[in-house]
């Protein structure tokens, strides 16, 4: 499932939801058009697998490469910061 996110504010977002071999069933809560607010929940994967999140080059990650977020809490990223990419592993 691919979600492009448009903003008038700024460039677009793209979200890819993958399912794995066992889950293969994404649940997509939105519509095409549909407004969204910050922390709306996009949808669901049953039973895990991976979500990726497509951000525009400027904008400064606030999370690792591997690191386990949290729909609607986990803040992974700043348009407005000019901090450098995060190193660092996650557990």
């Amino acid at each position: 499932m691919a979600i492009r996110i448009a903003s008038t504010a700024g460039p677009d977002v793209a979200v890819v939801q993958i399912a794995g071999l066992i889950a293969r069933r994404i649940v997509c809560a939105l519509t095409e058009g549909q407004e969204i607010a910050t922390g709306e929940r996009l949808g669901l994967i049953r039973f895990g697998s991976r979500t990726d999140v497509y951000l525009p080059a400027e904008w400064a990650p606030l999370v690792v490469r591997g690191q386990r977020v949290i729909g609607g809490e986990t803040v992974i990223a700043d348009a407005s910061s000019r901090e450098r990419q995060r190193d660092g592993r996650s557990h």
